[in-house]
């Protein structure tokens, strides 16, 4: 399985980088999960809205799994989340993987990016709280109550530290308790908050 997980400049670091630690461990124990960070449209260095600089190698290409950070909304910053949501061709984009992948996933604002396709809307989703009202007001089934939010194809977690609960999630789904509780062991790491899903 191939999982691309989005990088831009204004994200907030720890929306991708949690995500793409704990991915990244589970794939020890899944020998077939390739779990990379790709920028939007370019290679090069993309500077997350705390600072820190990352130098990508590949750009959003057709991966089975995709997972969006956020960053930059609720402040409505010039560069982020706020700014990609206007982007047609990142749009355009994420509709064709969530159409032909597996799952999309998103972490805190990057719900937003997702409302912003059309692929949370008349479903139940959530997102950082700065952004409830406007999870709601783009058609999703507004969630707020739960840290992580399964509903099948699409998984959406609240605000930035929900991305540990979310992708524990992900790899206990996708590969089982076992290997979830091993890598939740080794990053010393214990779940919380209220899962909701999709029976």
């Amino acid at each position: 399985m191939r999982i691309e997980i989005v990088v831009f400049d204004g994200m907030d670091e720890l929306d991708a980088i949690v995500p793409f630690e704990v991915l990244t461990n589970a794939s020890h124990f899944q020998k077939d999960w390739d779990v990379a960070l790709v920028g939007v449209r370019e290679r090069g260095v993309v500077v997350g809205s705390h600072g820190m600089r990352l130098d990508v190698t590949e750009t959003l290409g057709s991966p089975d799994a995709v997972v969006v950070p956020g960053g930059g909304w609720g402040d409505r910053a010039p560069i982020g989340a706020w700014q990609l949501a206007t982007d047609e061709n990142l749009r355009e984009h994420l509709k064709v993987i969530a159409k032909n992948g597996e799952w999309v996933a998103s972490v805190c604002t990057g719900a937003m990016l997702l409302a912003a396709a059309g692929i949370t809307k008349g479903r139940p989703a959530t997102t950082h709280h700065v952004a409830h009202e406007d999870l709601r007001a783009s058609g999703a089934d507004l969630k707020a109550e739960y840290r992580v939010v399964d509903d099948g194809d699409l998984l959406t977690c609240g605000g930035v530290m929900s991305g540990m609960d979310l992708s524990l999630w992900i790899v206990e789904r996708e590969l089982g308790p076992e290997i979830a509780a091993r890598v939740s062991r080794e990053m010393e790491y214990e779940r919380q908050g209220r899962l909701w899903r999709t029976v």
